[in-house]
């Protein structure tokens, strides 16, 4: 859909999108409206069976796995990926050079260099909220969380590890879907809990408890034991809901790692390892992700996070924690050893890495505390998978404020549904799919999909 289709689209059917903060509110009509979807969930013959429609889209189908990079703060696009020089603002350190037609802040991130050939930068991205909680959680749902869907929206990676489960090998070991040292992952939403993110903090001594004290045989002795005491409590008619069944879920994959030796090394951080990835946390959950990748033990889509971007203050002192000089020399050292050891390793063409933060960072002078404030202006960035790198996609005025050229053909600014779009397009699922089994009616997996209003950007494969 075309920006003067979109925009007419928002006006004749306006859902929700606003970028500040708005008391939840159901009408009469609404109330009925939902009312009568729940009815008809019920009591129509067959309806729960999962997929409502689809479009029949045509998937790329690049990639196998997802790597999410959420940069938490908001970067300041004019000083990262949207390089704007200003005179008597910016600093000399950021080295700015021009590399194959990038302009790219070499200073900030010296490491990177190297990879450009395999970067895609969207710098015609637009955010929809400038609050951090409501801008984070609506890049990993693609939609509004103060939406109707937005609490029963699963994250982007657990879709993923529902729509890959048919691929899924009985001997796979690993969670489907992993969140690295990411305490405010979104979760599964109204889907099964085998669909969780499994949230681990890396550590030099791996996984904790995948071994019993009292050895292997006592441990399964007592599981069984105690399936046979609550396994009604379990089963799908659980008197306890969906609470039950979960459980079961959370045991069953528990059991799988424990006493496995496959588990042990993935994800363990060796000092050397952990020393060409920049020796911080980030660094750590970037080694352990390519890591589990490359053991094939069934994780497809990796979450990891990286905060130290919210600068209001201080963006350019040498050591505040505000400082883009800090958060972007943890980035540039963890990111560089994770593509170099994806290429390395022959696992970047199968792997979709995307960074990218909730929103961006006002443009121009900075404020009188020497910061940037929050702006709806972004840029992010796409790497591997079969993404053809090496160039931006869009462009933004001189100040960085809006963009000017949107480089693909919907010719309207970026928003992360058509991201979230691009993500399953490139691991062969189907985006314009809608399911029926959400506890508040339909599910579709990009909101307004039946309408085309969002899409992927094929562009990045062109």
């Amino acid at each position: 859909m075309r920006r003067h289709e979109f925009d007419h689209f928002q006006q004749r059917f306006p859902h929700e999108h606003r970028a500040f903060f708005a008391r939840p509110h159901l009408s009469r009509r609404g109330l009925f409206r939902s009312a009568a979807g729940l009815a008809g969930a019920f009591l129509l013959p067959g309806l729960n069976q999962g997929v409502a429609q689809s479009l029949s889209a045509s998937p790329k189908g690049t990639a196998k796995n997802l790597i999410f990079i959420l940069m938490s703060g908001g970067p300041s696009q004019v000083d990262t990926f949207d390089l704007k020089m200003l005179d008597g603002v910016s600093p000399l350190e950021l080295a700015p050079e021009r590399i194959d037609g990038i302009h790219w802040p070499v200073g900030l991130f010296p490491k990177l260099v190297q990879h450009l050939p395999s970067i895609a930068i969207v710098r015609s991205m637009r955010a929809w909220a400038l609050v951090h909680e409501t801008g984070q959680r609506w890049v990993q749902i693609g939609r509004n969380p103060q939406g109707s869907e937005g609490s029963v929206a699963p994250h982007i990676g657990s879709i993923i590890a529902r729509e890959k489960e048919k691929e899924r090998r009985a001997s796979d070991a690993f969670p489907p879907f992993l969140a690295l040292d990411v305490s405010e992952a979104a979760g599964n939403g109204y889907f099964s809990a085998r669909y969780a993110p499994f949230k681990y903090k890396p550590a030099a001594a791996g996984v904790p408890d995948t071994t019993h004290r009292d050895g292997e045989a006592s441990f399964s002795m007592r599981l069984k034991a105690l399936s046979g005491l609550d396994e009604s409590l379990r089963s799908a008619d659980s008197p306890l809901g969906t609470a039950g069944p979960d459980l079961a879920e959370f045991y069953n994959a528990a059991t799988k790692m424990m006493n496995n030796p496959i588990v042990d090394r993935p994800f363990r951080v060796g000092a050397e390892d952990r020393a060409r990835y920049g020796s911080t946390a980030f660094g750590d959950a970037c080694l352990v992700a390519k890591q589990t990748l490359a053991a094939s033990q069934g994780t497809r889509a990796i979450m990891i996070r990286l905060g130290g971007w919210d600068s209001h203050s201080n963006i350019y002192g040498a050591t505040t924690p505000t400082s883009i000089f800090g958060a972007g020399k943890t980035f540039d050292n963890a990111l560089a050893g994770l593509l170099g050891d994806l290429k390395s390793e022959g696992l970047l063409d199968e792997t979709l890495v995307v960074a990218g933060g909730e929103f961006g960072r006002t443009t121009g002078p900075l404020t009188g505390a020497g910061g940037r404030d929050h702006h709806l202006q972004q840029s992010f960035l796409l790497m591997g998978g079969g993404v053809r790198g090496g160039r931006a996609l869009g462009a933004t005025d001189a100040t960085g404020d809006y963009s000017v050229e949107y480089g693909w053909s919907r010719e309207r600014d970026v928003r992360v549904e058509d991201i979230e779009a691009t993500i399953y397009s490139a691991l062969g699922i189907d985006w314009t799919t809608v399911l029926n089994d959400s506890p508040v009616g339909r599910f579709p997996y990009i909101p307004h999909s039946d309408k085309d209003l969002y899409g992927p950007i094929h562009e990045l494969w062109s």
